[in-house]
């Protein structure tokens, strides 16, 4: 029984009894609290802690279950448990409490000691992992070999010491850090590559730039979990600006940690650092701390033949524990070897030298020589144009040069009869490349296994072992039970069965070749790289087997190593079948690490490559490193799967992807010329035509998609009234790559649902999907970013939700327009019982019908976005702000922006000044994050006032475009501003019908969309689309071309905002009441003609044009955002318009104002929540509204309903002898709550006519919906079906309307208002 752990029970009504848990508040030593949150249990069965809250979990309800086991064993009742898995108990809340507020913080820091396979352990290990590998000695031929080559004895000692202080565990105090310091592909990451393995699970990453920083707090991060060891393959610290952390760090001193959203907190790392670089530790007299803590390990720039690294590297898997063991001894046989060792390599060396040596390559490659005098000067031009600070002096420039030639000599003769002096000759360019990469492999002997016997050592090993001939089918004869045979006494030439001890394992090789059958050469290659062992032919003489014995666990290995390699473990009754006919002479060799285990996944999902998309796919991956970390490797893989693809008859096509793939070829930092004579190799198509159609001649296909942890639903329909949704129900990859054919068109989908359906396409498991659903939820909270696939963005055709004017969820669109909406009122984190599929998927045809609706309802939206990606040459699918961005600016990616000085007029390039309108505003002043102006803070939008009250004749003057014309006026995008410009006089001209004018701009681009009125007024609508981005860009929070990154207070929408302020002053000046100012318009009661054309007369001086939008016969003005008024003349003349929610509310705009009759739509609310709404349909139940009380007062103290107990806490005594349980099932009986989802259209319902308290759920309370409270409500579409119309509560509207009459009368008489 768990120590803090008590079972209890209590007698249900019914007569049984419910087992459940009680937690006891003391210290306890199988559970660990931390931070006043649980932090880890101890599971005595695996005999280690456990830091995942599930395991206490499992463990507190199989103790429950033997308690009640145990009771229904003794006693003839049922018996019912709490579980700690069911929510619905309460048992999870309890224990949450339990570890958060009744208990106090008792923890021991975990794994800061290394646990091997063969080390028994206890509590006080502290320990939640072990290593995959035992610690002894063994064979160790392998490393030796990687070792002797790639380091010279004294490096390799360096490296084998730090490994060995970590075995011991004495790195924890020791203050060295070790660097790994060569050229590219000089074995360093190999090292590194096997260190990780060596302490896997005890290691991170870390950025040793970030440590070095002077501004990054955040650099500790890496070293929260307090990691044994810490790894960066290629570190840079040749630019440290201040060297005080990693010194602390190093020293392992007590250090102050800065966590990203969590406060700080000290701590002592116990890391040994190691780093893999090709840059210098900048190490200077200032920073000589570094001096003492440096191990640096240079390698020797050796290089082994390609096809022995790879058989050492495999072979080294299997030698982990035998590596370990030798370096644990090389470190205790000299602890204090480099205790005042100083890294004089690195002292002096220079990083920009490197630089200048690597640009320099070709020129040392192909003259294989140069003089001093040339060298230098190559070197002098490169510090010009790489802008180095401190170019090294000649003769430092001389001895440098030196370490990258093997010969320097004062005078030489060369072969033309010329004598010169300062010659280098023998460029070492090996320390550029990798071992990997040689132009020519010399060819090795590769030591194959011998099959020189026929004398079994298997025989003399496993004489005693239970065996039995086969019998006429090659089977076992008898059931093992039944077998006294010994092997000793078979004749093991013919087909036996032998059942060996479960340790010893047999790996099967069975290779074919390219006609299928087994092949021996192709499986004597592959079996010999293995580590030297006891080997037999298989039965047909073509297979090899492997004996080892295994010092592991056997049923954990998997049996699949790779493709037509097995690993045979022999448990149960399951035996080894055998025919002996020729063995080698080695005896049985161990192995304890490098095999398979179960559940691990493989990195890479070929199953991708049955199609073009995965093709293309896979190679994307490839490009974007995630498969492999370097440029070489993934230009091989593009290699190997392009020629899978050709050879196994995939029709395909990607030739437009080989610039791409070139580029990335070319960037290769040392291998270019391989990678580019690989990518020339390359088959980018099949030898048959690829059979997909073109995009745009696809049908276009409405989908959505729903994700739960055991459930993937795509549900799509074809475009067209009548067309069936098909529903796919955890769809293949295969299968969505069948669906991407089609032009896919969703709603909000390049957000979500399309990178949902790229990752199906990359072979993500439900799980999987599942899991990165929740990371895009959480991405567009605000929380980490990484979770999209760049690729994905391609995949649908076009997203309504993106191209739509209006931005609003697609459950207000269904009520907008009327189609019936349903929320599903499943949990989304909870997998979903089978029957329910059927529910959700009918759930999911409603979306998908509805996006068919919205795109059809936002038809003009469409057309303009077609005309956008038109005019940019890009396609429908890429985003307004993207499509503008090209638009204005080309393929500029960084153009030169304009920064105006608003207080002086004075712009940052002289060029771009205007000289013929006023761009200054003087006394305006950027003060305390405020935009001060003559007394007043503008804000950081446009200018708003008010002067509420009723006003007669009041001129409306709108300035047409106001933002854009700020830009025009400041030239905000330098010779781009033309263009900008350009698309606006467009847009008039067309307002204007002014075809011809318009048609002659642009280059006559726009000419095909000038031919008639309809195609003109889409075109207008397209350009105001992009115009009206234009602004947004220019002050968004992230980088993109119209940003400037000196605009901290958005001066477009400042300069309209002092341009506002300064012409109401100079309208009040002249005597005029200036009642409201709303960022782009201003309204002037009683205004005279002479004042109207003073505003716009001023207008122009400053770039501006005012329109005279309509005058008002009178208007009552209620805040800065509320206002009805009566037109005066125009068009509209006699009619009202209402601005803010007041007002504008139908039901009070019609009754008060309009005298339109009331429709049922006008008594129809739209209501939303952040959670969830409910109806809450109690009007038949009894409500105890002192019940209620009596319960939140107790929740509140943390009582638990659940719970039985004799101890009553009660705050009204009338309920003194009430259990807590018993006052919820009473509260209960008063609530009908139906879910409704996030949004909902409702009518208020007269009371006794079956509406419901309309509710929003907070947690597990239920609160008033906004504007609700007392009244009852019924959605509306169930009034209409009901025929409810007349129950309809209109007091709710007749309220409101009763409000707006008494605002109004706050400024003057209503009725002399609203009279005609």
């Amino acid at each position: 029984m768990l120590d803090f752990l008590k079972i209890s029970y209590k007698n249900n009504k019914d007569g049984s009894i419910e087992v459940y848990p009680k937690f006891v508040i003391k210290k306890s030593s199988d559970l660990m609290i931390r931070g006043g949150d649980f932090y880890a249990i101890w599971i005595e069965d695996n005999q280690l802690w456990s830091i995942d809250e599930q395991d206490a979990i499992r463990l507190i309800d199989r103790e429950l279950e033997a308690y009640a086991e145990e009771k229904r064993k003794h006693m003839d009742i049922t018996v019912r448990i709490a579980y700690m898995w069911d929510s619905d108990s309460g048992m999870i809340d309890r224990w949450h409490r339990y570890c958060q507020k009744q208990m106090r913080d008792n923890y021991h820091q975990l794994d800061e000691k290394l646990i091997f396979s063969n080390v028994e352990t206890n509590k006080e290990d502290y320990s939640t992992k072990r290593l995959s590998y035992p610690l002894e000695k063994g064979d160790i031929s392998a490393w030796d070999k990687l070792m002797s080559v790639l380091y010279s004895p004294e490096e390799r000692m360096k490296i084998e010491w730090s490994i060995g202080a970590i075995v011991s565990g004495d790195s924890k105090t020791i203050q060295k850090f070790l660097v790994l310091y060569g050229a590219a592909g000089t074995g360093k990451s190999t090292v590194l590559n096997i260190i990780q393995k060596l302490f896997d699970g005890y290691y991170s990453v870390f950025d040793a730039k970030a440590l070095g920083s002077s501004s990054n707090s955040f650099a500790l991060e890496a070293f929260k979990s307090n990691p044994l060891v810490a790894i960066q393959h290629d570190g840079d610290l040749s630019r440290i600006e201040d060297n005080t952390r990693l010194n602390s760090l190093v020293s392992h001193e007590l250090m102050t940690v800065n966590e990203k959203f969590k406060s700080t907190y000290a701590s002592r790392f116990n890391a040994f650092l190691l780093m893999g670089t090709n840059k210098p530790v900048k190490i200077t007299d200032g920073k000589s701390g570094l001096n003492r803590r440096l191990i640096d390990v240079t390698p020797t720039g050796e290089k082994l033949p390609a096809k022995e690294y790879k058989t050492l590297i495999k072979r080294v898997d299997f030698e982990l524990g035998a590596i370990a063991q030798h370096c644990l001894e090389v470190y205790l046989s000299n602890k204090n070897n480099y205790d005042d060792y100083i890294p004089i390599t690195m002292l002096g060396a220079s990083n920009d030298f490197y630089n200048y040596v690597l640009d320099s390559f070709p020129v040392f490659t192909r003259e294989d020589g140069t003089t001093l005098k040339a060298a230098y000067e190559m070197y002098k031009t490169y510090c010009d144009e790489a802008r180095v600070q401190y170019p090294l002096p000649l003769r430092s420039f001389k001895e440098e040069l030196k370490n990258y030639f093997r010969e320097y000599t004062e005078r030489i003769c060369l072969g033309d009869g010329s004598r010169v002096r300062n010659y280098y000759r023998g460029f070492r360019s090996e320390k550029f490349g990798t071992y990997l990469d040689t132009p020519e492999e010399p060819k090795t002997d590769q030591k194959l296994i011998e099959f020189n016997s026929t004398e079994s050592i298997f025989d003399k090993e496993c004489a005693d072992c239970f065996a039995q001939y086969g019998n006429s089918n090659e089977t076992p004869s008898k059931k093992w039970e039944n077998v006294k045979t010994r092997l000793k006494g078979l004749d093991t030439s013919k087909i036996h069965y032998v059942k060996v001890p479960e340790n010893h394992i047999v790996i099967d090789f069975d290779i074919p070749d390219e006609n299928g059958d087994k092949n021996f050469e192709l499986n004597l290659k592959e079996a010999s790289k293995w580590p030297p062992t006891y080997a037999e032919l298989s039965k047909s003489g073509q297979g090899i087997h492997l004996h080892y014995i295994y010092t592991g666990d056997p049923t954990r290995l998997s049996r699949i190593y790779d493709d037509h390699v097995e690993v045979k473990v022999f448990t149960g009754k399951s035996s080894l079948r055998r025919k002996l006919s020729k063995c080698n002479d080695l005896p049985i060799a161990t192995i304890s690490s490098g095999l398979p285990l179960k559940g691990e996944d493989k990195m890479v999902n070929f199953e991708a490559i049955k199609s073009e998309k995965g093709l293309r796919t896979l190679i994307k991956r490839n490009l974007n490193k995630e498969i492999h970390p370097n440029t070489k490797p993934s230009v091989d893989f593009i290699y190997k799967i392009l020629e899978d693809a050709y050879n196994s008859g995939l029709k395909y096509d990607v030739t437009d992807m080989r610039n791409a793939i070139l580029a990335f070829a070319a960037s290769s930092t040392h291998q270019a010329d391989a990678c580019i004579k690989l990518v020339n190799k390359m088959p980018f198509k099949s030898a048959d035509p690829s059979d997909s159609k073109p995009n745009d001649e696809a049908k276009l296909v409405f989908y959505d998609i729903e994700v739960f942890p055991n459930l993937f639903l795509v549900n799509w329909k074809i475009q067209g009234e009548g067309k069936p949704v098909v529903r796919m129900i955890n769809p293949t990859p295969s299968e969505i790559e069948e669906l991407v054919q089609f032009r896919l068109v969703g709603f909000n989908n390049r957000r979500y649902d399309d990178h949902i359906m790229y990752a199906r396409l990359m072979g993500y498991t439900n799980e999987q999907l599942y899991k990165l659903s929740q990371k895009i939820v959480g991405a567009k909270k605000g929380a980490n970013r990484d979770c999209f696939f760049s690729e994905a963005y391609n995949l649908s055709y076009t997203d309504v939700y993106d191209f739509a004017a209006k931005k609003q969820s697609l459950k207000k669109w269904e009520i907008e327009l009327g189609i019936h909406h349903q929320e599903l009122g499943l949990p989304w984190d909870q997998p979903v019982p089978e029957e329910m599929w059927t529910k959700v998927a009918e759930y999911c045809d409603n979306d998908v019908i509805a996006t068919e609706a919205v795109f059809n309802h936002c038809k003009g939206d469409w057309t303009a976005r077609k005309i956008l990606a038109d005019l940019a040459g890009m396609p429908v699918s890429s985003s307004t702000n993207t499509l503008t961005t090209k638009i204005i600016f080309g393929n500029e990616r960084k153009p030169n922006l304009v920064y105006t000085d608003l207080a002086t007029g004075e712009a940052s390039d002289p060029a771009y000044q205007r000289k013929d309108i006023v761009g200054a505003f003087p006394g305006y002043e950027f003060k305390d994050f405020k935009n001060m102006y003559r007394g007043v803070d503008l804000g950081k939008g446009g200018y708003v006032y008010a002067e509420p009250g009723i006003y007669e004749n009041v001129a409306l003057l709108d300035i047409a475009s106001l933002h854009p014309h700020s830009i025009v006026a400041m030239n905000c995008f330098g010779k781009y501003t033309q263009h900008f410009k350009d698309i606006m006089d467009i847009r008039i001209h067309i307002k204007h019908g002014n075809y011809e004018a318009a048609r002659k701009m642009l280059g006559g681009k726009l000419e095909p969309y000038l031919r008639d009125e309809s195609t003109a007024k889409d075109l207008a609508q397209a350009l105001k689309i992009a115009i009206n981005s234009v602004y947004g860009l220019t002050s968004a929070s992230f980088d993109n071309p119209f940003r400037d990154i000196r605009n901290k207070n958005n001066i477009v929408a400042l300069r309209g905002a002092l341009f506002m302020k300064t012409l109401q002053d100079e309208v009040a000046a002249k005597g005029f009441t200036v009642a409201h100012v709303k960022t782009d318009s201003i309204k002037i009661p009683n205004a005279t003609p002479e004042i109207i054309q003073f505003c716009m007369d001023f207008a122009e001086k400053y770039g501006y044009t005012f329109e005279h939008e309509a005058t008002y016969e009178r208007m009552c003005l209620v805040n800065d955002a509320v206002y009805i008024a009566k037109y005066k003349d125009g068009k509209h003349a006699g009619e009202w318009t209402a601005t803010g929610t007041q007002f504008q509310v139908p039901y009070v705009f019609k009754k008060l104002f309009s005298k339109e009759p009331i429709k049922f739509e006008d008594m129809c609310e739209t209501k939303s929540a952040s959670t969830s709404l409910y109806l809450d349909m109690n009007e038949n139940l009894i409500v105890n509204d002192e019940a209620e009380k009596e319960l939140a007062a107790r929740l509140k103290l943390g009582d638990n309903p659940e719970e039985e107990s004799d101890y009553i806490v009660s705050v009204d005594p009338t309920f003194m002898n009430v259990t807590t349980a018993e006052l919820t099932k009473a509260v209960e009986k008063g609530h009908n709550r139906i879910f409704i989802g996030k949004v909902g259209q409702f009518c208020p319902i007269k009371p006794g006519c079956g509406g419901g308290v309309l509710l929003r759920q907070q947690g597990n309370k239920f609160n008033a919906a906004g504007g609700t409270k007392g009244y009852r409500w019924l959605e509306s579409e169930m009034v209409k079906e009901l025929g409810k119309e007349s129950d309809i509560d209109r007091t709710y509207y007749d309220k409101l309307v009763d409000d707006a009459v008494d605002t109004i009368s706050k400024y003057g008489d209503f009725e002399m208002f609203v009279a005609d």
